[in-house]
């Protein structure tokens, strides 16, 4: 007759994957709530400047790259009038680039302005 036999072996977590599974926890932990609302905090403002940064920059070297092939049209290929007709097309977008710049950082503190102010005097104690 067999003897049915029950093995489990165990083994504790190294050192370096305590220290991973602690942070990890960290992240889901409520208790740290100071450090939370200034990642919110972060987070907000990175919303609102990084948007516009990107949008901005995206016009900017669309413009710069138009215009460019204008100029190369112009230099290099010989075809003078669709080499103006691209520089002058690619000025607009260069031109835009600032002010839609601006339009999106106030765009941004439009939406998110009141919770921006909000966590930092939360966070400040004011």
């Amino acid at each position: 007759m067999e003897e049915n036999k029950f093995t489990y072996t165990y083994s504790a977590p190294t050192e370096a994957e305590r220290r991973e599974i602690e942070s990890i926890r960290r992240q889901y932990k409520e208790d740290n709530k100071v450090e939370s609302k200034v990642e919110r905090l972060r987070k907000l403002h990175s919303k609102v400047t990084g948007t516009a940064t990107a949008v901005s920059l995206a016009v900017g070297v669309v413009g710069i790259l138009i215009f460019g092939f204008g100029l190369s049209c112009v230099l290099e290929f010989g075809i003078p009038v669709l080499g103006i007709i691209f520089a002058v097309l690619g000025i607009p977008p260069v031109a835009a680039a600032y002010p839609l710049y601006n339009l999106f950082i106030k765009k941004g503190k439009e939406k998110y302005g009141d919770e921006i102010i909000r966590l930092s005097d939360d966070i400040l104690g004011e």
